[in-house]
């Protein structure tokens, strides 16, 4: 079932109709006021970039004013690629209700995610047929790995950001991420910030707006133009 999604953001900061788009996927438990805060920090070097990050589809229990992608109890491989499938269709939706309302392209968007934000992202990402400008992925873990080179459809580069004190979902996810990346014929940078838990740390914040910068120097093909 599909759900409409939204949530909060931010213009390009010089104004006027964005000639790139970035979508934050936040983690579980928390909501999309939470990622958005990341925009500001990048806004400089991407001065002609939408923003935004959607709360995720259902609310937690648990945590008032929080939501998830997926309900996730414990790291269970089969449970966390049955969620992520389930929740792609509405984030789908989602990407292409947002490059239609701006008249971009694919290749004028990046997806951001956070923890299960990272399992959405990268799972949505490589299976869209038409490639997408990027993707970074903090703090999280490739699912459906098993079952990832007969459906994937596009490789569009991704980074993979990690703490080495990261005890939610450990460090060694990451190095499993993009083994199984490359185990599908695509591949992924990486980097560990080292002290940082379950978080993003001030070089990974500054290598992900990089990396993003250089997503979106490709040519700027807009619809509808």
């Amino acid at each position: 079932m599909t759900v409409f999604i939204d949530g909060p953001r931010m213009p390009p900061k010089r104004g006027g109709k964005p000639d790139a788009l970035v979508i934050l996927l936040h983690g579980y438990g928390s909501n999309g006021a939470d990622l958005i805060s990341l925009a500001p920090y990048w806004a400089d070097a991407l001065p002609g970039v939408a923003f935004v990050s959607p709360n995720a589809l259902e609310p937690v229990p648990q945590a008032p004013g929080g939501f998830q992608w997926f309900p996730i109890s414990n790291l269970d491989p089969n449970l966390m690629e049955q969620g992520a499938r389930a929740a792609a269709q509405s984030v789908d939706r989602f990407i292409d209700r947002e490059l239609e309302k701006y008249g971009l392209a694919p290749n004028r968007l990046v997806l951001v995610g956070f923890s299960q934000g990272t399992m959405m992202a990268l799972h949505v990402a490589v299976r869209r047929e038409q490639q997408i400008a990027g993707v970074v992925g903090f703090s999280g873990v490739l699912v459906g790995a098993r079952n990832l080179k007969e459906q994937m459809r596009s490789k569009p580069p991704i980074l993979l950001v990690h703490g080495d004190r990261d005890p939610t979902i450990p460090i060694p996810a990451m190095f499993d991420s993009a083994e199984a990346l490359a185990a599908a014929g695509h591949g992924a940078q990486w980097h560990v910030s080292f002290g940082v838990p379950h978080s993003i740390g001030p070089d990974g914040l500054e290598l992900a707006g990089a990396f993003i910068a250089n997503c979106l120097k490709t040519p700027k093909i807009t619809l509808g133009a």
